[in-house]
């Protein structure tokens, strides 16, 4: 497609310096855009390339300089928030299922809302019920029971089991289970582990977006529950009877043991790992590959194994890297207080 710039600028409410009159057919990242992509400044790292992109045009903060005459510049607050708007608007892409495929099979007593699409293969059991505009794409499995709201997308070979309810605007990537058994054994006095029946449900609020190969498991009893605007990263294991707050981020391959609960806005960085019943209080943000072992009940930034405030990650992480320096200065002192205590010996022995 062909934008104009004004167009772009005046969407996004920026002032434009340069030629306003040059067309964008694409968008790119700053470093990598080529003649008649639009790109942005953000990051501090990508300041450098500023002055070497090839893009026709590039969104920049007012502090930003503006001196080449080769590129027009679109001056925002915030490059980040523009240029995601102007994608959504007029890039992004575009997704196409339309109508029931005669492969699907549907229940008889399923409802559909009205302007749905369902694909090749898909199953809807008996007693689903799903919303108006929801997409549902090829060879995904819904179990009975199982409520969908308006204006979901659910992309092929996603699994929702029994009885989980899915609010509106919900969106789930290829290959993520909702609803399977929570890890629930009981070791008799043989040793022999037990099954549990997970007999809960699952529960997604409106605005959650679900990554590829997330597990979501069901509650053991009542429901594993993921608050409205969350979003979950990409081989995310959350267990049975987890609570997660409203507008969360978890990044991928987390995972949450059961019954924790992490208040609103906590974000996850990868490979975190919670233990089971804790709690997260809001705000709160896990550094990549942590270990939480306990509650936290003080918003802030924490690190580590096991996870600390990071400024006291920080101090104990500069100590461990000077432990040479230290055994050497512990191997000096040692050696002065022998010598002192030599001396004093044999002033003592003189006297």
């Amino acid at each position: 497609m062909k934008l104009k710039i004004k167009d772009a600028a005046d969407f996004v409410g920026g002032k434009i310096y340069g030629d306003d009159s040059i067309e964008i057919t694409n968008v790119a990242k700053i470093d990598e855009a080529k003649q008649g992509d639009l790109t942005f400044l953000y990051l501090p790292k990508y300041f450098k390339y500023l002055d070497t992109t090839k893009a026709s045009a590039v969104l920049v903060k007012p502090e930003h300089n503006k001196t080449r005459k080769d590129i027009s510049y679109i001056v925002v607050d915030d490059p980040n928030v523009a240029f995601r708007n102007l994608i959504i608007k007029y890039f992004a892409t575009e997704v196409n299922l339309c109508g029931i495929d005669k492969s699907a099979n549907i229940a008889e007593n399923v409802k559909l809302g009205e302007n749905i699409a369902i694909g090749f293969n898909v199953v809807l059991s008996e007693g689903c019920e799903v919303g108006d505009g929801t997409k549902i794409f090829h060879n995904t499995v819904i179990s009975p029971n199982v409520k969908i709201g308006k204006n979901c997308l659910i992309y092929p070979n996603a699994t929702i089991r029994e009885n989980s309810i899915i609010g509106n605007n919900v969106i789930i990537h290829s290959g993520t289970v909702v609803g399977s058994d929570g890890f629930g054994y009981l070791q008799n006095k043989d040793g022999v582990q037990l099954k549990i029946p997970q007999i809960g449900n699952v529960i997604l609020e409106d605005d959650v977006e679900l990554g590829s190969n997330v597990s979501i498991d069901r509650a053991a009893l009542g429901s594993t529950i993921i608050k409205k605007g969350t979003k979950i990263d990409n081989l995310v294991q959350i267990a049975h009877n987890v609570v997660v707050g409203e507008h969360c981020a978890i990044s991928a391959q987390s995972g949450i043991s059961g019954s924790t609960k992490l208040g609103n806005k906590c974000i996850l960085g990868g490979q975190a790992g919670l233990t089971g019943h804790i709690e997260l209080t809001d705000g709160v943000i896990i550094g990549a590959q942590s270990g939480v072992p306990k509650s936290i009940s003080k918003p802030g930034i924490y690190f580590g194994y096991p996870a600390k405030e990071l400024r006291t990650t920080h101090t104990l992480q500069a100590h461990i890297d000077n432990l040479p320096k230290y055994v050497e200065r512990i191997k000096l002192l040692e050696e002065k207080i022998t010598e002192l205590e030599n001396q004093l010996n044999k002033n003592n022995g003189d006297n």
